[in-house]
């Protein structure tokens, strides 16, 4: 490895246009925010220290042997971040980016690209130009940036078409500057342009095309031995450094080396689990590939030796499909990403289906339905006790341990449930941890588990429940309530979000039966329920809802709460495990 004589930007951007620059399989993908990318612009016109570069030079016949990506040049944040598969077969030598790829990318989408980031309060639709506005870098040619903490002088921004054109004489496309190659094409734009006489815009703009252009800021190691461990040690001891890359990032390193298509499969299986409305990372998929294939499951490089990696590969497609069954199985218990608050939680579930062979058609089995009900009272109780928290690997594999060869048997819970009391996490069902349970208010993230365990019968696979008031919202102001005639010294009670906002007030409702209900009053509501059916009185309507029938009325509502905490105690003592 020998330091080479550094190049200007404007080299290394043709570099990666012309596919010289390319990715090995063991980078991790681009990851900077848009205003990580207008800071280092700002700091290569302010001439700050660029850091160094570490290239390898790789040879035809090491390139067929390993897979390699190109640069992202349009980026869209969550929904287009992957990088492309380069097809390398046939190709010369070329230069693989071992460090500095962020950097590189960040002026690649900055000089030939675009970054798109969410629009704030819009919806979150991937094909929306108007959510996810594409949008260039620009570089502000009438003054400098606004006084900031971070030291920034220069005004760059990445700006929509819309943004840009209502001050466009403000704004220069940074791109632009990559076909000003000499003085001479810069001097001749800035005079038709009309900015000649424009002592600061004119500055800006040779100082922007210097920078480029002329200086040779790309400094870079070079590696040239085509062993692909060493170019792997080198990289893993570079980026173990300075801003730490995720574990999953450095396993894949190891992994690729055994696999080529590793990475394409699990960013393949990250969205898809992503389509089902949950959102994981690679380090999620690897930790079950460490349970499964690994005794030691912390995240180490180490962990994932090459006989993990082996496994790993060889039994990808049952991983895959347990990964895919356990997220479809918590989807079918009414979970959303909001509510299912530690994924974690669902690892000894997709184990469970590793392990007992089950995961091909879990959720839609009619054999597998008291599995499906032991685990969902399982893990709405671990998501309340929050035991994927602090420590979780210590659950994890000894939870992993209880399963392990229990083939086609039922979810152990018992097993699992002395596990957790092994190392200390043993589920609390005493009356003070469910009163706390009880003063969780409405869409609080662990509103719908104590709501899920309080309504077990609900067919919530099938439609989409709302968390919805006994007692309607609209009434609990203070001119609302003193219009129905509740007195000044009751007030408070009335008032106490602890008691209208709360699960003492919230049940589980079907959508469109939701959305009928209103603002109903509770009376009125479950009368015009009975009234439709031939086979319930109010008592026996009330009794399956755990509603108070001596707290109907508004009036009542200190007897409605008294009455409903007892009920619900007693469900959630029976149901929590």
């Amino acid at each position: 490895m020998s330091f080479q004589v550094p190049i200007p930007i404007a080299q290394a951007i043709s570099n990666i246009e012309a596919n010289a620059y390319l990715l090995p399989a063991i980078q991790r993908e681009f990851v900077w925010g848009h205003e990580q990318v207008e800071r280092l612009f700002d700091s290569i016109m302010q001439s700050f220290p660029f850091s160094s570069f570490l290239f390898w030079r790789v040879q035809p016949e090491t390139a067929s042997k390993f897979q390699f990506y190109r640069f992202l040049r349009d980026y869209q944040e969550r929904w287009k971040t992957h990088n492309e598969l380069h097809d390398t077969r046939g190709t010369s030598e070329f230069t693989a980016i071992l460090d500095g790829q962020q950097r590189l990318t960040a002026l690649f989408i900055g000089l030939r690209g675009s970054y798109a980031y969410k629009m704030p309060r819009l919806w979150d639709d991937r094909y929306s130009d108007r959510v996810y506005p594409r949008r260039k870098l620009y570089l502000n040619i009438r003054r400098h940036a606004k006084e900031s903490e971070d030291s920034r002088k220069y005004d760059f921004r990445f700006l929509s078409i819309e943004e840009y054109e209502q001050a466009s004489n403000d704004w220069f496309e940074v791109g632009k500057i990559m076909a000003l190659t000499s003085l001479s094409e810069l001097n001749r734009f800035i005079k038709e342009t009309g900015w000649l006489d424009d002592d600061f815009a004119s500055d800006t703009l040779s100082r922007l095309q210097e920078a480029i252009h002329t200086t040779r800021n790309i400094n870079f190691f070079l590696e040239t031995d085509q062993a692909l461990d060493k170019a792997l040690n080198i990289f893993i001891r570079i980026n173990s450094g300075g801003e730490p890359l995720n574990f999953s990032d450095l396993v894949m390193s190891i992994a690729v080396a055994k696999w080529q298509g590793a990475r394409q499969e699990i960013h393949k299986l990250v969205d898809e689990v992503g389509n089902l409305g949950f959102k994981i990372s690679k380090d999620f998929i690897l930790k079950v590939a460490l349970l499964r294939h690994s005794e030691d499951i912390k995240f180490k490089v180490d962990n994932f030796g090459s006989d993990v990696a082996e496994a790993f590969k060889d039994n990808w497609e049952s991983t895959k499909e347990a990964i895919l069954e356990g997220f479809r199985l918590v989807r079918s218990f009414g979970h959303t990403d909001k509510t299912l608050v530690s994924k974690n939680a669902v690892l000894p579930v997709i184990y469970f289906l590793i392990e007992s062979g089950k995961a091909k058609d879990f959720v839609a089995s009619i054999h597998q339905k008291n599995d499906r009900i032991q685990i969902r009272r399982w893990l709405n109780s671990v998501l309340l006790n929050r035991n994927f928290g602090t420590h979780s690997d210590q659950i994890l594999k000894r939870l992993r341990d209880k399963m392990r060869g229990i083939s086609q048997s039922g979810f152990p819970l018992e097993q699992v449930l002395e596990a957790a009391r092994e190392v200390g996490k043993a589920h609390r069902v005493d009356d003070d941890f469910l009163n706390e349970l009880l003063m969780t208010q409405k869409d609080d993230a662990y509103a719908y588990a104590i709501l899920s365990l309080l309504y077990p019968d609900l067919d919530v696979a099938n439609g989409i429940f709302h968390q919805d008031h006994l007692h309607p919202a609209s009434g609990f102001s203070r001119k609302a309530l003193l219009a129905q005639g509740i007195a000044e010294a009751d007030l408070e009670f009335y008032l106490d979000s602890k008691n209208w906002n709360s699960i003492l007030n919230l049940q589980l409702l079907e959508g469109r039966e939701n959305e009928s209900k209103n603002a109903a009053p509770l009376r009125g509501w479950v009368e015009q329920q009975v009234s439709g059916m031939s086979t319930e009185s109010v008592d026996t309507f009330c009794g399956k809802r755990m509603i108070p029938v001596e707290g109907l009325d508004l009036k009542d509502f200190r007897t409605f709460i008294e009455k409903r905490r007892s009920l619900i105690l007693d469900t959630l003592r029976s149901e929590m495990v």
